[in-house]
């Protein structure tokens, strides 16, 4: 096959960046019925896999489904898993065959079919699902998903099915890296039983991945367990595990110290000073594709008018990075320079410096540039954010005070709190944001494109501020078409220019991922997105 050149690059640099660090823990036997528990969030929507584009959705998402992909877990490089072949001679139209032997847990035989209606599914705009953006290249998006009125087909005249395991996808242009995406959750199997009593299946999904949902109480627990006819290589090494509801990362931490909890995946900013006395080996601190900005409403006329690009970049040198990163998070984070990752590496896409003075702390630069922007909206910013981690209150307050150091007002900017992660999600998707709000991104696949276009190229599936900018897109749609794989990173950099130019988003931080965890575990890993491989923990 044509077209995994791009991320054969990028996933060099992620393995060099994470090859030393990823894994954790002793080597014991473990008991491989003992079951684990782990802090988790409630997940905003249902766990339709081309509705769930936010983190703890998309934690169960891996654990219960597995697609023609899998990003590996240390690596990050697209390795086929129910893919048996993926062809392409023109980048264009593709010839995808599923692997033989792989059923869902209720024991019906994925086939090609079960890829083919759930794509058809995920892009339909009558099911209203927030990933349907990633099926926007296959030919027939327009009918399927126009941009207004009501859609004029049903499925997508680029998805043929041709046998029991084979189907076919015709793109609209060409797009050599569209195989390397098919680890995304949103292109995930569905069985018919999704289909039959989609109801049922919301309560309690079914999946084709190595754990099946026992239980879900929202707000409470939801209990995963090890599927034991499984037919993929990465079997579970325990026996489940149980995915904790937490408001605050805080009292997760405490739980683990009181051995009330096993696992923790994001140690809050007030522990990080006694991570290493409490728990010694049994703490990791990774690189992970992870980027913290700022984003803009730009449903708002305040924030996307004449000079308000002036108002942003000033925002953004006046925010200190360095005392930041040094005081708050204790160097587990670093401050950002470009909008991709580090993890990337140069080939990849990753530029250092890219942003330039704008990502420096210059407070007379920030305060003039700010003031010629038309100055602050209403005179004061406020930036909102999710308070149930316990994570993101220090850091805002930094911000805020870091901004109005510069700006030599004390009440230039506020931080604006929302209870649960699930509102705060919500209160973005309903346009009712009136200022900068937190956004950080995690990298759904090692490639410089995903960092780019789902974020800012217009109506994207995650363009929560609703950013648009018709030069921009044109050199996404120009990358996205290049078969040369330097060729192709190079235009993904000069939109991303156009972002910096524009300061379309502010970026803070480049984050690692963390995690600590009680003497029951060993092995334990987090993958390339930060998250915990949970098939590969044993429990003793």
């Amino acid at each position: 096959m044509r077209g995994a050149t791009h991320a054969g690059r990028a996933v060099c640099a992620v393995a060099l960046a994470l090859a030393a660090t990823a894994c954790g823990g002793g080597g014991g036997s473990g008991d491989a019925g003992a079951v684990l528990s782990a802090s988790w969030g409630d997940p905003q929507n249902p766990l339709e896999p081309a509705n769930t584009n936010e983190v703890q959705g998309g934690k169960v998402l891996d654990m219960i489904f597995r697609g023609l992909k899998r990003y590996h877990p240390r690596t990050g490089e697209a390795q086929d898993m129910l893919a048996e072949s993926i062809e392409t001679s023109d980048s264009q139209n593709f010839t995808i065959t599923v692997k033989d032997g792989w059923t869902f847990s209720n024991g019906e035989k994925v086939t090609a079919r079960s890829f083919v209606d759930a794509w058809n599914y995920g892009a339909s705009l009558r099911n209203n699902q927030r990933n349907a953006y990633f099926f926007g290249y296959i030919e027939g998006y327009d009918q399927v998903h126009p941009e207004s009125g009501e859609q004029s087909a049903d499925t997508l005249s680029g998805l043929k099915v041709v046998d029991d395991r084979t189907f076919t996808v015709k793109l609209t242009q060409k797009f050599s890296t569209f195989p390397d995406t098919l680890g995304y959750n949103a292109f995930a199997p569905l069985p018919r039983a999704f289909f039959d009593d989609h109801d049922a299946w919301v309560k309690k999904p079914i999946g084709n991945g190595p754990y099946l949902v026992d239980s879900y109480a929202r707000g409470s627990q939801m209990s995963l367990r090890t599927w034991k006819d499984y037919p993929g290589p990465d079997k579970a090494r325990n026996g489940g595990v149980d995915l904790k509801v937490y408001t605050d990362s805080n009292t997760a931490y405490t739980d683990l110290m009181a051995g009330n909890l096993d696992l923790v995946d994001d140690v809050p900013a007030a522990q990080l000073k006694n991570v290493r006395n409490d728990l010694g080996d049994r703490y990791l601190n990774t690189p992970a594709g992870i980027l913290q900005t700022l984003a803009f409403p730009y449903y708002d006329d305040a924030w996307n008018k004449p000079g308000s690009e002036k108002v942003r970049k000033g925002l953004s040198m006046a925010i200190d990075r360095e005392q930041i990163t040094d005081t708050i998070f204790r160097k587990t984070r670093t401050p950002a320079t470009d909008w991709t990752s580090p993890v990337l590496g140069k080939d990849g896409g990753f530029q250092a410096g890219l942003c330039g003075e704008a990502c420096e702390y210059r407070p007379d630069e920030a305060k003039r540039l700010i003031q010629e922007g038309g100055g602050l909206p209403g005179g004061r910013v406020t930036i909102t954010y999710n308070a149930d981690t316990g994570s993101h209150r220090a850091w805002v307050d930094a911000v805020c005070n870091s901004i109005n150091n510069a700006l030599d007002d004390e009440r230039a900017c506020t931080g604006n709190p929302v209870g649960t992660f699930a509102d705060f999600r919500g209160r973005i998707t309903e346009q009712k944001m009136s200022g900068p709000f937190r956004a950080g991104w995690q990298m759904d696949y090692p490639l410089i494109q995903n960092f780019l276009q789902p974020l800012y190229y217009t109506d994207a599936s995650s363009n929560d501020g609703k950013w648009s900018n018709q030069d921009f897109d044109d050199r996404v749609d120009r990358a996205n078409r290049e078969t040369d794989d330097a060729r192709a990173v190079d235009l993904f950099q000069q939109a991303e220019e156009v972002v910096r130019d524009h300061m379309a988003a502010i970026p803070l931080w480049y984050q690692n991922g963390s995690a600590g965890w009680s003497d029951r575990l060993s092995d334990v890993a987090l993958n390339p997105f930060s998250v915990p491989v949970y098939d590969q923990i044993k429990v003793s």
